[in-house]
């Protein structure tokens, strides 16, 4: 056997385990869950300081607040949804 065939099959297998992919299947379904509930926290937390102030028991400074944070918050998510849609459809439009 030639030498340099070894090198070039011991690089080969050297490559492909560094290329194999590794199973993270539970981070992104962690990191978009978290992404859900901070959201869902942020819009219940708009809604709970726009009905204190509807009753008077919040002042107009922290209505302000709470309804920036939530459009902050819708606008984030759109963004992403964009993206999202935007990728797939990039994906739908690859030559097969």
């Amino acid at each position: 056997m030639d030498i340099r065939t070894s090198i070039a099959a011991q690089t080969y297998a050297q490559a492909r385990q560094a290329a194999a992919p590794e199973p993270k299947s539970d981070d992104a379904a962690a990191g978009f869950s978290k992404l859900a509930e901070s959201f869902a926290n942020t819009l219940a937390a708009g809604e709970a300081t726009a009905k204190a102030a509807m009753v008077g028991d919040a002042d107009p400074h922290a209505l302000v607040q709470a309804l920036s944070a939530s459009e902050t918050a819708i606008e984030t998510v759109v963004t992403v949804r964009d993206k999202v849609v935007e990728a797939y459809q990039e994906i739908l439009r690859m030559p097969v």
